[in-house]
């Protein structure tokens, strides 16, 4: 399985009043590398949109297991995950770059909706993403 990797370093506004990454902010920081990801693979979310193909998240697993601060320097990493005919999931971890540590580690689940409003992975995607 191969692993997709984005570097990040955390802004001030989005630490909470504890000095840390609020929780919420690492959804987003997980989002930004699997649309990178995605990228990479060649799909590009926006026109899946466009075609009304909409990839969607339906189940999130998130496991925090230290804190971020402020300037903290960050990885970002991505690996596909088959996980039936109508989801995929994406294995991710957060890893702070000064010592290596594993900051989160994450499952995301999620499917692809069609025009109909139904699950369904377009036979392309699956290609590209080599499930």
């Amino acid at each position: 399985m191969s692993v997709f990797s984005v570097e990040f370093k955390v802004r001030d506004y989005e630490c909470d009043m504890q000095g840390i990454v609020n929780n919420g902010v690492y959804f987003n920081y997980l989002e930004h590398a699997r649309h990178e990801f995605l990228l990479e693979k060649g799909i590009d979310f926006a026109e899946l949109a466009r075609q009304n193909i909409n990839l969607v998240v339906v189940r999130s697993e998130l496991d925090y297991k230290a804190s971020l601060t402020s300037g903290d320097k960050f990885a970002v990493t991505v690996a596909f995950e088959p996980v039936s005919k109508v989801r995929f999931g994406f294995r991710q971890q957060v890893i702070r770059q000064s010592d290596n540590k594993v900051v989160l580690e994450g499952l995301i689940i999620g499917t692809a909706i069609n025009e109909r409003g139904r699950p369904a992975i377009p036979e392309q995607f699956a290609a590209q993403m080599g499930a």
